[in-house]
């Protein structure tokens, strides 16, 4: 990880809830890759004290674009100061037909990284949103993206078909318990579920947030 500064060029609303942030970055953060993240302090000193983690939704030639709630205020010439990269990426199948993507109680903005990466290879994309996840609307998303919808009980439209041609799923919560709903469900409709096939990114809230220590 490395401490550097990033100037903010570019704000645009995507939808509703949510907002791209255009981050002009160092070159150090130019190689972060999807399941990666940031930790990020705005304002001047320390304050505020603690930072925030911060998922980037893309990565072009010394920009790094992150998604942020719509409610929040960023000005163009706002500068970020960032620690990354955080985490370890995720780790793609040397043969993919199809992935799927689920948010399970959660904005599925941890995984949206993986889209433009895979897109361009000929993976078939497909988004879950489940629980509250269903707020969050994707008109921004690429059209060959295929969005589901279902319910608090893991229940979607051609649930059987969904989970048996995903070739690797990738699932993002804030509650572990939630993770292991998945975790279970996939491993009833699958028999096993192999090595590096489904992927968690948990992001519970913590009472202690991110402080000086960066941990």
């Amino acid at each position: 990880m490395k401490e550097t500064q990033a100037i903010i060029e570019r704000v645009r609303r995507i939808n509703e809830t949510h907002q791209h942030l255009y981050l002009a970055i160092d070159p150090a953060l130019s190689g972060i890759r999807a399941g990666q993240s940031v930790l990020a302090r705005t304002g001047s000193g320390w304050t505020p004290y603690l930072r925030e983690q911060w998922y980037p939704v893309d990565v072009q030639k010394n920009t790094l674009i992150v998604e942020r709630p719509a409610g929040l205020r960023y000005e163009p010439g706002d500068v970020v100061g960032l620690i990354g990269a955080v985490g370890q990426p995720f780790k793609f199948r040397k043969t993919l037909r199809s992935v799927l993507l689920a948010a399970y109680d959660s904005e599925p903005t941890p995984l949206l990284m993986t889209i433009p990466a895979l897109l361009p290879q000929k993976v078939a994309v497909t988004v879950l949103l489940l629980g509250d996840a269903r707020k969050y609307t994707t008109q921004h998303l690429p059209p060959e993206v295929e969005v589901l919808q279902g319910d608090n009980d893991l229940q979607w439209a051609n649930r059987v078909t969904t989970v048996g041609w995903a070739d690797q799923v990738f699932v993002t919560t804030t509650d572990q318990d939630h993770y292991t709903r998945v975790w279970h469900l996939f491993r009833e409709l699958r028999a096993e579920i192999p090595a590096n096939y489904l992927w968690g990114v948990c992001s519970p809230t913590v009472g202690w947030g991110v402080g000086g220590c960066s941990a």
